[in-house]
C-alpha cells in the first residue's frame, strides 16, 4: 500500500474529486482531505492511499506539478509523522511547570 501526500489542493476540492483523479493510475483505497478542527475548512492538503506501491509510484509520477483546478499540484510519497519535541502539549516550545 503506497501512502500519498498531496499538497497545494484547492480549498473546494473533494474527496470524490481527488479519488476520480488517482483513479485513472489504479485501486485507490482511503482519501483524506485534511481540515481545520475549528472552521472545517479544508486546509488545502491530504492523504490518498493506493492499493499497490507500482500504481502508487506511477500516479506520484504523472501528477507532481499538474495543474488541478488552477493550482499545481504537490504529490509525493507522504513521510511518517514527525516526533514532537515538545511533548505534544502544544504551545511555543516553553515548559509550563
Amino acid at each position: 500500500m503506497k501512502n500519498i501526500f498531496v499538497g497545494n489542493l484547492s480549498f473546494g476540492a473533494t474527496e470524490d474529486s481527488v479519488r476520480t483523479l488517482f483513479a485513472d493510475y489504479g485501486a485507490v483505497g482511503r482519501v483524506n482531505i485534511v481540515t481545520d478542527r475549528d472552521t472545517g475548512r479544508a486546509r488545502g492538503f491530504g492523504f490518498v492511499e493506493m492499493d499497490n506501491d507500482g500504481e502508487g509510484e506511477k500516479a506520484i509520477a504523472a501528477l507532481n506539478g499538474t495543474d488541478y483546478d488552477g493550482r499545481a499540484l504537490n504529490v509525493n510519497e507522504a513521510r511518517p509523522k514527525a516526533e514532537r519535541s515538545d511533548g505534544g502539549r502544544g504551545g511555543f516550545g516553553r515548559k509550563r511547570w
